[in-house]
């Protein structure tokens, strides 16, 4: 099954996908389209493609929409595959599949040669509060934005960073840090949390491996907590964190765990692969092996633990 947002994404996708559909058809893939008109829409294509016992469904969209997706196909036999059609792309990033620029005109047919044929293999899931991740829970600062973002324009989508670090300079001048408990396994400890991330993959917002340990099937979830209470120290983190230098900063605390609950003093925003998600109280859990993904037949070796 080949889902396509087509409100996903700085520009429109639907002329390359008759050159897709050509290569699956001649590569032995019968393939159903499918175009989503609403949120949630995604969801419910993924889990018709398991009743229907489909082999894999291909997201064309952004990471909201595979977060749909994979809460679709999450603990099944069906596999995921991305062509990427959103604004951050950052789940193709991670695999290294191409995306749009000079080189690359027909990200969408580039990106399916390199899936198909390629390989496959299980990786795991997070899920928070009810509701599966594939790669990243953001609380405090970044969720925020995420708030400020959504839903957003077609020009937004267009200016891509530039609207991100804009709506971000805004957010840190009105937020606090929150009181935070946090509950890691067994482990009590207390913050003052301007940010939590907590990872099942390395890449952040496309820009920095925020989890440079995090293996997508090691069983564990990264967890990066940094400390602070107003403008001065969310701008600090603001840079420290979108040019890498965060392993440096001595408020930033970095733990693996199985399980991880966030409790707060007033209640913190939550994003979860870049999509709003509700608030504090947060529990979070990793479900080992509980996704098949395509990958390329060359995928960085280190996004593994075998």
């Amino acid at each position: 099954m080949l889902i396509v947002n087509p409100q996903a994404g700085p520009t429109a996708v639907q002329s390359e996908l008759p050159a897709v559909l050509t290569y699956l058809e001649s590569n032995r893939w019968w393939t159903t389209l499918h175009q989503t008109a609403q949120p949630g829409e995604a969801t419910q294509l993924a889990r018709q493609a398991c009743d229907r016992a489909m082999d894999a469904v291909l997201v064309v969209g952004g990471d909201g929409t595979i977060n749909e997706v994979v809460n679709g196909i999450a603990c099944s036999e069906v596999a995921l595959g991305v062509l990427p059609g959103g604004t951050g792309n950052v789940w193709a990033k991670e695999l290294g599949l191409p995306t749009r620029s000079a080189l690359h005109r027909l990200p969408l047919l580039d990106a399916v040669k390199i899936l198909i044929p390629g390989t496959h293999r299980r990786i795991d899931l997070g899920r928070a509060n009810g509701r599966y991740f594939l790669q990243w829970a953001g609380l405090g600062l970044d969720a925020e934005v995420t708030y400020a973002m959504e839903p957003r324009t077609r020009i937004q989508r267009r200016m891509g960073a530039v609207a991100y670090l804009a709506a971000g300079v805004n957010t840190a001048a009105n937020m606090v840090g929150r009181r935070t408990r946090i509950v890691i396994d067994d482990r009590l400890i207390y913050r003052r949390s301007i940010l939590i991330v907590v990872s099942n993959s390395q890449l952040y917002g496309g820009v920095v491996r925020i989890a440079g340990d995090a293996r997508l099937d090691d069983g564990l979830l990264d967890v990066d907590v940094f400390e602070g209470k107003a403008f001065s120290s969310i701008m600090r983190t603001f840079l420290s964190v979108i040019s890498g230098l965060h392993v440096y900063d001595h408020r930033h605390s970095a733990y693996q765990v199985r399980t991880i609950r966030i409790y707060t003093d007033k209640p913190m925003a939550v994003h979860l692969d870049g999509e709003p998600f509700g608030s504090t109280p947060f529990e979070c859990e990793v479900v080992p092996q509980s996704l098949v993904v395509l990958l390329p037949t060359r995928t960085r070796p280190e996004l593994f633990s075998s």
